[in-house]
């Protein structure tokens, strides 16, 4: 693994070198833009647009828009100056339950190694945060952009989850078209609710994969073999009326499959049980009533 940062977390006047990777990879296919007459890959130009001339990276600055066409201009030290304090160190404010933590929060996840001769601090961060279920909220700065991070312990390894501050988070006030509080069905949420409960299952993240990319790759593989490929459109799925119908379908769908009855052992007939004395009596009149009519059926004409 690269490693993307070096520092130490510091807890109280505790601090624990440490070496970050990046616990998650990128596994889209990426795509470049084509000029379709010749087939060359197109290339982005840095061009000031005012000068008309193409600008070397060393000529470039960053700047704020503080008003429509005008800017502040910033030094690339200038912005280093800012996180010269906390731009090495992973400062744990305070210790958290898991569980009070909104998953909107998070961002994206680094795994933390001990460097250098903090081994035994990275341990015993380690133990003590397993043994008291707590996790850390802190600061840290990384590639001059400060976040808040979750510091937790993943199997035998501390991690580090980045997370939003809380006015990077949208309230939900601001979401158009969200539906007023209405009663709502009482046989329709008993269905929805047996459906989710057919649906429930311990998570298991290793049977979720990316369908998209997958064929993806495999369209691009029989492009690279010459083949010509026609993708036949889906069909479309039948249009259910209404929502007790779709619930009902739904929890048809997911059904555990019966055993195949052809697949099972023929079960040998039983024989009819014998009659008693008083049942054959009773048959016995039964029968002389209907022996007229089978002896009529049966009856040769005379010649």
């Amino acid at each position: 693994m690269h490693t993307v940062w070096k520092g130490a977390i510091s807890f109280g006047l505790v601090h624990v070198p440490v070496k970050m990777f990046s616990a998650t990879e990128d596994k889209d296919i990426s795509m470049r833009y084509i000029h379709k007459v010749c087939g060359s890959p197109l290339a982005y130009v840095r061009q000031c647009p005012s000068c008309e001339v193409d600008v070397q990276w060393e000529e470039i600055t960053k700047g704020y828009e503080y008003e429509k066409g005008k800017f502040v201009l910033f030094e690339k030290e200038e912005l280093e100056a800012l996180n010269e304090s906390s731009g090495k160190t992973i400062t744990i404010l305070d210790f958290v339950d898991l569980t009070d933590i909104d998953p909107i929060y998070f961002q994206k996840t680094y795994y933390l190694s001990p460097d250098q001769a903090g081994g035994n601090a990275y341990q015993l961060l380690m133990n003590a945060m397993r043994d008291t279920g707590k996790i850390g909220i802190a600061k840290v700065s990384i590639r001059s952009k400060s976040s808040l991070a979750a510091i937790r312990v993943l199997e035998n390894c501390l991690s580090m989850e980045t997370i939003f501050y809380p006015d990077e988070i949208r309230p939900v006030s601001q979401v158009p078209n969200l539906p007023e509080v209405q009663n709502v069905n009482e046989k329709e949420l008993t269905m929805a609710k047996l459906l989710i409960d057919q649906l429930s299952t311990p998570f298991e993240p290793g049977k979720y994969t990316d369908d998209y990319r997958a064929k993806l790759f495999d369209l691009i593989q029989h492009k690279v073999a010459g083949e010509e490929i026609k993708i036949a459109p889906a069909k479309p799925e039948a249009n259910v009326m209404d929502l007790m119908a779709a619930l009902q379908a739904s929890i048809e769908a997911v059904k555990p499959i019966p055993a195949d009855p052809g697949t099972a052992t023929a079960k040998p007939k039983k024989r009819a049980p014998r009659k008693t004395a008083t049942q054959a009596a009773a048959g016995g009149e039964n029968d002389a009533s209907a022996a007229p009519k089978r002896k009529k059926a049966s009856a040769k004409p005379k010649t």
